[in-house]
């Protein structure tokens, strides 16, 4: 996997864009520059990556290592709380150099001074304009992204043979289905689950920030709370235990999972997480957009996984020069795509992956029209207090659906200022 390509940062830009980033690096300087011919032979960079996404690193690494004479240590980390060892150990000069992360963790990062921004070049035309735009902040290339995630309808085809364009139509043929359940999501049933339910709620033209003009959400304008939303969990109170049952608060995950391959209803909402098991069953299945509730498109959020630099680093421009030039490669994404199964951020990979396997192009269709996933530290203050509100709204609890719901957005007003 040569890097001297057309399109490819050189280490002359690598060096001229990480200058000041050195300079602000309190671990930096010294012989970090030297990270190429004439290097440092012990020099190394350390990645945090989770056991899932090692295997496709380990070749990546031994190539860089091979062409530069930088070592790359791999450290596994568990995905759930690396973002919490990585807030509290870079300022200590512990943390690594390099981190595989979710996207929506970036404003956290940022608000924590533990990354710097990354100069990708004409590197970054390669990317998918919603994956760049879920590592940009306040202006500045925080990341690499590598992959792009979000939810869609799956469809049991000897159930349902036809899409539903509707979610009406949805329910409708999932009942004519005379299974036991017209239609499955997993919800948490403590916290409920905003993240997958958040198409319908943007089928209402509800959202949680506003945006601003170049698409950034404005974290002082909440509008969770606005006529929209009110209309979303006026419908919701509908669907749930007051209403048609159709959402169902002691249905987790593994349980919608289990019913689904068991045959127990035609839709289940999901990602591409669950499709080896879906396909391992025999089901036969399609994926499709999911169905609007509210008139308005349904946008399921968009999840990026990027890596990102840490602030601190003490090889900058070595670990700049393995994220930008060897991670971004369609070599490189295609590994990481063949390990984890997300569809590629890097657009010539995705194309090669979506041509060769329809659930791929069949979810980065649905992502196409998606969101991506606030990535403004505000939303950490949303996540609790918005699943309790569906929670209690599904159940039939709490009051009226439009009280739970104001209730809820202003906690979460004044929980983020």
């Amino acid at each position: 996997m040569k890097v001297n390509r057309k399109g490819v940062v050189g280490l002359g830009a690598l060096i001229a864009g990480s200058a000041v980033l050195l300079a602000g690096c309190a671990g930096g300087g010294g012989d970090t520059s030297e990270t190429e011919e004439g290097g440092d032979a012990s020099s190394s960079i350390t990645v945090w990556v989770d056991i899932e996404r090692k295997p496709a690193l380990e070749p990546i690494s031994k190539t860089f290592t091979e062409e530069t004479g930088i070592e790359v240590e791999l450290v596994t980390k568990d995905f759930a709380t690396v973002d919490q060892d990585f807030i509290s150990q870079v300022p200590t000069g512990k943390g690594p150099d390099v981190i595989v992360s979710p996207h929506d963790k970036l404003g956290a990062y940022y608000a924590a001074g533990v990354v710097a921004p990354l100069e990708l070049g004409d590197v970054a035309d390669g990317f998918t304009e919603a994956s760049l735009a879920a590592v940009t902040y306040d202006g500045k290339v925080y990341g690499v992204p590598y992959s792009v995630e979000n939810v869609g309808l799956v469809r049991n085809t000897d159930l349902a043979p036809q899409p539903a364009s509707t979610y009406d139509e949805m329910i409708a043929a999932g009942q004519a289905a005379g299974t036991e359940y017209p239609f499955l999501v997993g919800l948490s049933p403590e916290q409920g689950d905003p993240y997958h339910l958040y198409p319908f709620q943007t089928s209402f033209g509800s959202q949680v920030f506003a945006q601003n003009a170049d698409g950034t959400y404005d974290g002082s304008q909440l509008v969770l709370g606005d006529a929209q939303g009110t209309a979303f969990a006026d419908w919701l109170g509908t669907q749930g235990a007051a209403g048609a049952g159709v959402f169902n608060a002691n249905i987790d995950g593994d349980k919608a999972r289990e019913f689904f391959l068991a045959g127990q209803s035609p839709y289940y909402l999901t990602g591409p997480w669950n499709i080896p098991a879906i396909s391992e069953a025999g089901i036969n299945y399609a994926i499709d957009p999911i169905p609007s509730a509210g008139g308005q498109p349904a946008r399921p959020f968009i999840g990026v996984n990027a890596f990102f630099l840490s602030s601190k680093s003490d090889n900058a421009i070595a670990a700049t020069n393995y994220i930008v030039n060897y991670l971004s490669t369609e070599e490189a994404q295609l590994s990481l795509y063949e390990v984890g199964g997300r569809p590629p951020a890097l657009t010539a990979a995705y194309e090669k992956a979506a041509a060769e396997d329809p659930d791929v192009k069949a979810f980065g269709t649905i992502g196409e029209t998606g969101a991506p996933m606030p990535a403004i530290p505000e939303m950490g203050g949303v996540w609790s207090d918005w699943g309790n509100a569906e929670l209690s709204i599904i159940k039939g609890e709490g009051g009226a659906p439009a009280t739970v719901w104001q209730t809820a957005a202003t906690n979460i007003q004044s929980s983020i200022g």
